[in-house]
């Protein structure tokens, strides 16, 4: 039994992402609960020592459901029925999940994070270091259950960010839907050549097997994907089809002029995807006085979002008098005026102070 002061914790799945979360949970002191459908995913878990123990912890103060996609609705439901604590999920979609799960203890989440491995098996308790973790808070999510696990995965290294949910579901199939479907078919496209030409797949070296990576990922999860995030999906094939029929002609018409522009155009975009901050001087701590009331929070975060400013921490200072509290949020100092700007523009009154 975990120690009277001991966290404890319940992770509902444990194949790679749940068994990474349980392994990350527990470095961090955790007593870790596990469950899953399939009881020799959990007993394998048990003899790794990803889990502490098999079964659901009534009280554990946070569940974390790493189940299909499909499923996550229904398995983030029991939990909520069967603990006392907070309950958040993993899945790559977003909007029908939260909209199915109308609880102030539930918070979407979704880590931008994976291996070529599989299963339990395959965890490591280092998997989010760095990754991209969002969260998708709404107007009715309770702010100090947002913050708590906001603060809890943060301890795993991952960057946390939020996004309402559809807008989630929007930019993920840009940056991971489409990405693995385009990686699938090219990979498809040099198979059915290697039949032809035994010697293509020697060939495939450098750029080509980087950028086909992630077509090696587990393919028994993408239907669910597909069919749950459908329309955000199919409207970035469609843009990405556009856009190579718009190459093909560019070639075909050897417009040298065309094409050069869009590869310089490509190659600065990826030259200045964001990078994470360096060192504590390069912070600004905003502080925002903010009403007591439901969803301020998510206002906050996902506005911070939108104007690319990183969320590095967040505190919720609440009076104990009246209906005001103070939100201080730790930000990229150079940002920090930008945030201000957002921040004044919704009616909030920041003060910044930058760190020494």
């Amino acid at each position: 039994m975990p120690g009277a002061s001991q966290p404890r914790a319940n992770v509902v799945g444990v194949g790679l992402i749940g068994g990474s979360i349980a392994l990350a949970l527990r470095a961090q002191g955790w007593h870790v609960s596990g469950v899953d459908h399939d009881e020799a995913r959990t007993d394998r878990a048990r003899q790794l020592e990803v889990i502490d123990q098999v079964g659901l912890d009534p009280d554990a103060e946070i569940t974390f459901v790493a189940t299909p996609v499909r499923t996550v609705a229904e398995a983030a439901r029991k939990a909520l029925a069967g603990t006392t604590g907070l309950v958040t999920d993993v899945g790559s979609v977003k909007a029908p999940i939260v909209a199915a799960v109308d609880d102030v203890r539930f918070v979407g989440g979704h880590p931008m994070a994976g291996s070529e491995q599989e299963g339990v098996d395959g965890a490591t308790v280092d998997l989010f270091e760095g990754a991209v973790w969002v969260l998708t808070p709404t107007a009715d999510t309770d702010d100090d259950a947002y913050a708590r696990i906001r603060g809890i995965v943060s301890t795993f290294g991952a960057e946390v960010i939020a996004l309402p949910p559809e807008r989630h579901d929007e930019l993920v199939a840009v940056v991971s839907h489409v990405p693995h479907l385009t990686a699938a078919s090219l990979m498809r496209i040099a198979d059915e050549r290697a039949d032809e030409h035994v010697a293509l797949l020697r060939l495939a070296a450098g750029g080509f097997r980087d950028m086909t990576r992630i077509a090696s990922g587990h393919p028994g999860i993408w239907p669910d994907i597909c069919e749950e995030n459908q329309v955000a999906i199919v409207a970035g094939l469609d843009r990405l089809i556009a856009a190579l029929a718009e190459a093909r002609d560019q070639v075909a018409a050897s417009d040298r002029d065309a094409l050069l522009t869009d590869l310089s155009r490509a190659r600065a975009a990826r030259v200045n995807l964001p990078s994470r901050y360096t060192r504590p001087s390069e912070l600004a701590e905003v502080r925002v006085p903010v009403p007591d009331r439901t969803g301020v929070l998510a206002d906050v975060t996902t506005l911070a979002t939108e104007l690319d400013v990183n969320i590095v921490d967040l505190e919720i200072a609440h009076s104990s008098e009246g209906q005001q509290g103070v939100l201080i949020v730790l930000v990229e100092g150079a940002l920090a005026e930008r945030f201000r700007g957002g921040l004044l523009a919704r009616g909030y009154r920041p003060s910044i102070q930058h760190l020494d």
